[in-house]
């Protein structure tokens, strides 16, 4: 019996009929290595995080929002260098906590960096502001976890994260937010407590 020859460089069709559902079952395999998450819209839940302060203590964005809102704010961090804008927007707030007090609402500032030495990194942005009040938290990302979870990462030679703020209800729904893509379009405390005016 005479078998018909194939081609060296076409494969042979049991070959390929193996070869297909591994290729198949390794790219499924891959697929949440190359997912990017997607930053929570307004009428959304926020994703839950934790977070830990400079000093190793950790805090739970649910355990924030049981008590009151939230205004979680996103900031550079440690790109390298103190962001200027950052220092900024962070003084503005406060220079406001009286009011954000008043209103019972509390401050959540994530401060993103590579993780070499970014608990001293925070602590050095904060001796410029003193201590924060009761009803404010900074916390470190230190392998954008949090940052990578809301999709703001900003991978970028001196980048970090893309600075953003969000306004988070009792609930976890997300009433405002903010993405800025460049350093210094950031939202004021004025623009949040206007924000609280018009939410309930």
């Amino acid at each position: 019996m005479q078998h018909k020859k194939l081609p060296q460089d076409q494969p042979r069709p049991a070959l390929t009929r193996r070869i297909k559902p591994f290729l198949a079952s390794i790219t499924l395999l891959m697929l949440p290595l190359f997912a990017v998450a997607e930053t929570p819209e307004v009428g959304s839940k926020a994703p839950d995080f934790t977070l830990s302060t400079p000093e190793g203590a950790p805090v739970r964005l649910s355990d924030l929002t049981a008590k009151s809102k939230v205004v979680l704010v996103v900031l550079r961090g440690y790109p390298g260098y103190q962001c200027p804008y950052c220092q900024r927007q962070v003084h503005d707030f406060q220079v406001n906590a009286d009011e954000f007090g008043t209103k019972g609402i509390q401050l959540l500032l994530v401060y993103p960096g590579p993780p070499a030495d970014l608990e001293k990194r925070a602590q050095e942005f904060m001796a410029k502001e003193g201590t924060l009040p009761a009803n404010f938290h900074l916390v470190i990302d230190p392998d954008y976890k949090f940052t990578n979870q809301y999709g703001l990462r900003w991978d970028a030679p001196h980048e970090t994260a893309y600075p953003s703020t969000f306004l988070i209800d009792q609930h976890g729904i997300i009433t405002s937010r903010k993405i800025s893509h460049t350093h210094g379009d950031r939202t004021s405390a004025g623009d949040v407590l206007n924000d609280l005016t018009y939410t309930k």
